[in-house]
Formats: C-alpha cells, structure tokens, sequence
C-alpha cells in the first residue's frame, strides 16, 4: 500500500480551535482538516440539527413540482411513482409513494425490471403508467438523461417530474419539474444529494407546503440514511445531517421492514458502516435476482407479519447472490490470470452467461485485487452490458464519456457507473479504455492508498479522546474515519492469523515506551504481513480505533489498515 499523509493543517488554527473547545491538538487537527476552524462550525458538526436542512425551495424547478403533485391531487389524477432497482432508486419510491399516500390514496409505485428494461426509465413504465390511466410519473434516481421517454410519455398525456442526482447531458428532458442539484443551472447550495436525498427535498417542500414542519418527516429518514450510505455519497453538510438522523430513526424505531430485516443482528448500535454491509445488500438482492418491486414491498409494509415473511424472501434472494458473486468472481479471477496482460491499466472481462444482477459485485472485488479502473461484461439481450468500478482519484465516467463512440448508453458516477454495447464494438472499446485509462490516470492511483490523518502515541488514546472520536460520526465520503500512525509498536506474543480461511490478522499490540497496557488489533486481509507482525520485531502500524462488540462486552480495538517493518 502506499503510505500518505494529510497535510498538517495551519498550527495556529488548530491551536485557536483547542482553545475554545477544551480539545487537545489532536482533535482539533483532525477538524480543521475537515473545514472546520470555528467555534460555530464545530458545534454545527457536532450538533448537528434539522433546522440545517436548506430551504428546499432553494432548488431549481421545486415550485414547479409542487404545483403539479397539487394539482394532481386536487383533480383525482393517478401518479406513478417511477424508481430504479438498486438500494437508492427502490428507498425513493417507498419514502415517495408512502408518503403521498397519508393524504392522497392514487399513489401506484414501479420499478423497471433489471434485465427486460434495464437501467432507468423504459417505455415499458410509461405503457405500464398509460394503461392505469395514470397521468403524472415522478421519477426517482433517474430521468435526467430520458429525453426520448419523456417525449414518448407527453405524446400520451403523461407529466413527468424529475427528481435525479446523476449529472445531466447538454439537452434535458422536456418535464415539468427536474430537480436535479446537478444542473448547471440550480444553484441549490449543497449537490451532493443522492436520489432519495432528492425525493426527501421534494417531501420536504410538500410538507411545507401543508404547514408541516420538518418533525413530521422523521420516520421517513430511516430510507434516506439507507440511501445515502448504500450510494456511497459524501458524509457533508445535508447529507451528513440527514444520515444522522436516520441513523436514530434505524437504531430506535425503524420502520417494520427494515425491523424484519434487522433480526438477528446483535449490536448495540448500528453504523453507516452496518448499514451499507448488512441492510444494502438485501435490499439490492431483490433487484439483482428477483425484482427490485420486492424490496419497496418491504420497505412500505406497516403490518409486522407479513412485513416479516417478506424480509425473509429477501434473505433467500442475498444467500443466492452470495453463491452467485462467489463462483463468477472466481470465473473471473481465472480469465485474468489465463488471459490478462499484468501492464494493462484496466481489468476488462466477459463471459456471456454470468448473471447482469451481480456483474457490479464482481468489478467491485476485481478492483480490490488488482485495484485497477475495471469492467465486467455480460451478455443482456442482443447487446452487452457492463459494470464499471474505479479506483481512488480517477474518474470513470469520463473515461467512459470519451469513449462514447463505441457505446449505445452509459451513466453513473465517477467511481461506479453502467453502459451497454454493440457485441461488435466490444474489442474496440476495449482496447480505447485502455488506451483513454492509460493516457489520463496517474501510475501512482494503481497503488492502493492509505490516507494517514495523524501520528500519535498509545498514550492520547484517553476515554475524553475517543468519546470525541465517536462524535465524529457517522463517517464515511468526505468524512472518512480518521486513521493514525503508531511508531515502535510490537506483538506481545498472542498474534495468530484467524478467519475461515485464515486471511485476517489478530494481534495484541503496545508501544515502545507506553504507559498503556496494548490494544488489540484486527486487520482484515493482512495475514500476509503475519511473519512481519509476528516476529517480536518493532513496526509501525496504520489503523482506525473502533469498537469490539462481544457477548455484550464492547471494548476498544485498534482496526489494522497495514503494517511496516522499521527500517
């Protein structure tokens, strides 16, 4: 891995920011990393309050969309509230239709399914819209690029509002509303929203528009923090309020879906983190093997038996997409090692029959073996469709963007994004992503980074010094969890590598020099550093300091991110 560190911030900011907090330097080190350097901005972080949420009128066209949701309601109008199959689309249709439905009973919901109309929004929906006589479509998670389906829908009749975080082309579409914080011409003051995030300003602003205040909307934000950390979005400003939040709502009265889902997981306290490895990839699973209708079923049932009996239908579909990630990456693995040629600067693979549900898994662990810009192709119909996943500091979407040419439709962001082909342009679009991936990325991004916040001793790990930690959460994008240097640090003698297949590292670890007893340490994936750690030498260890949860008991330990023999 390669070691780098933060810059250090300004001294007298940070000795200025510890004097009025009563923090040590460490801690207000790590603020003014993060933008914060006042009293004010530091309790806003801390404190973080609804009351921050921005005006969501503030966003382009949110006048627009709410007259004609009122509009609808007012004239008897059926509304289809339209949302793409993954964790973002499927909790903004459920946070969307459930609300319209506590005082507007026409409120239908669709999802596309993932492999007869792929990403977005399909015509098959609007015909779907059409037959029920339904006049207004709000579409969730996408639209911003669906000039021709609006189109379509508005020779039938059919109004479409639009409520996407996705980066639009030159041309919009032609709707009543886009609420789109990406648009070049909104300049709503945070546009880092995910597309729930969007439907919840939208909610946001009909409530308001009912003289309802922001309280109201409490028990919907257990979909919003699910959204947010499920679509990796940056842990900022609104969003970061908004997973708070949420994170409350998940921990003290989530919604009975998400209860259902929960069962059996034994924490005291969820985090983001729990959120985007427990209940994301259930939620997805619907989508992935099933249809993405499963998980808002879930997600908007209030009755608490038959909210369980479809958790449990969710849980078999993830048991199939685990099997099914597993053996396709292992495929996958192979084709590299039998085909691949070690100075490519992308992993490109396809087989025709791997399942379209799990592709984007598979390219998300392709890039953490061989941490390259990397595509996953399957066959989709007469055409191919592709997963992409990036590594740090390069942007794939714009690598995907100047190799337009060869493709039929792409979107997405700048570490995951989707597209599709023609079979016959694939050799040439493989060969023009490397050749674009080679001439833009710098070698250093192939290395895997880890980002090093500060270097400390064993000894200002004090309980004032991680009780303030904690308080930085809920981490995550433009938050991450600080991680820390320790020099001079040893295994006293209990390290062991554990796991199933024995590929983490257990140690038990002091400092040269320390008043402190040790830590243990966990570092997933690092057994191959065991004969390092192991040896009764003295290294120096990057980690994270988090909680160990067991048999009731939580204790402090240290989360391994790499080690390093002195030199």
């Amino acid at each position: 891995m390669r070691w780098t560190f933060k810059p250090k911030p300004d001294s007298d900011k940070v000795n200025h920011l510890a004097s009025v907090l009563n923090v040590d330097a460490v801690i207000a080190s790590l603020l003014v990393q993060r933008g914060i350097e006042t009293f004010d901005e530091a309790k806003t972080f801390f404190r973080p309050s609804l009351d921050d949420l921005h005006n969501p009128y503030l966003m382009k066209d949110m006048d627009k969309a709410v007259a004609r949701i009122e509009a609808a309601v007012s004239k008897g109008e059926n509304i289809l509230v339209f949302g793409d199959y993954d964790v973002d689309g499927t909790t903004a249709v459920a946070l969307m239709s459930s609300y319209l439905k506590t005082f507007y009973p026409n409120v239908a919901t669709y999802i596309p399914d993932r492999y007869t109309e792929g990403y977005g929004v399909s015509f098959a929906g609007i015909d779907y819209a059409d037959d029920n006589a339904c006049t207004l479509i709000i579409a969730l998670d996408c639209g911003i690029k669906s000039i021709d389906k609006v189109a379509y829908a508005k020779a039938k009749g059919i109004d479409f509002i639009i409520c996407d975080h996705h980066r639009p082309g030159d041309e919009l579409p032609d709707a009543v509303a886009i609420l789109d914080p990406k648009r070049d011409d909104c300049s709503y003051p945070y546009n880092e929203l995910c597309g729930c995030g969007v439907g919840f300003k939208l909610v946001q602003a009909l409530a308001a528009n009912r003289n309802r205040g922001i309280e109201s909307l409490m028990p919907y934000l257990d979909l919003v923090a699910t959204a947010i950390a499920a679509d990796i979005v940056p842990i900022t400003g609104e969003n970061r309020t908004l997973a708070k939040f949420g994170l409350e709502v998940i921990n003290n009265s989530p919604r009975p879906g998400l209860k259902a889902l929960l069962q059996g997981v034994h924490k005291q306290k969820l985090t983001i983190s729990d959120v985007v490895f427990i209940i994301a990839p259930r939620i997805n699973a619907a989508g992935r093997i099933k249809h993405g209708g499963h998980a808002v079923q879930l997600l908007t049932e209030y009755d608490v038996p038959r909210a369980e009996f479809y958790a449990a239908e969710i849980e078999t579909f993830n048991a199939d997409r685990k099997g099914l990630d597993k053996l396709i990456t292992e495929e996958a693995l192979l084709q590299i090692e039998q085909n691949s040629d070690h100075n490519r600067f992308t992993t490109v693979v396809y087989d025709e029959n791997w399942h379209k549900g799990v592709i984007g898994i598979v390219a998300s662990r392709l890039t953490e073996t061989y941490y390259r810009p990397t595509l996953v192709f399957t066959k989709s119909g007469d055409k191919l469709a592709a997963s992409a996943r990036s590594v740090k500091g390069f942007d794939v979407y714009n690598a995907l963007e100047a190799c337009a040419d060869c493709l039929e439709q792409f979107g997405g962001h700048m570490y995951a994004a989707g597209l599709t082909l023609d079979e016959s342009q694939y050799p040439v679009f493989r060969e023009k992503f490397e050749s674009v991936v080679a001439e833009s990325i710098d070698p250093e991004l192939l290395i895997q980074e880890v980002s090093i916040d500060a270097e400390i001793n064993f000894d200002d790990i004090t309980p004032k010094f991680f009780r303030i930690l904690k308080q930085f959460e809920p981490f995550g994008p433009g938050n991450m969890t600080p991680v820390f240097i320790t020099r001079n640090v040893i295994d006293t003698g209990f390290g062991k590598t554990i796991g199933t297949e024995n590929t983490h590292l257990r140690l038990f670890v002091r400092q040269e020099h320390s008043a402190q007893q040790g830590y243990a340490a966990i570092g997933f994936g690092l057994a191959k550093k065991a004969q390092m750690a192991c040896n009764g030498d003295f290294f120096d260890a990057v980690y994270s300091i988090d909680e160990n949860e067991w048999n009731g008991a939580v204790s402090l330990q240290l989360r391994l991110r790499d080690i390093r023999c002195e030199e």
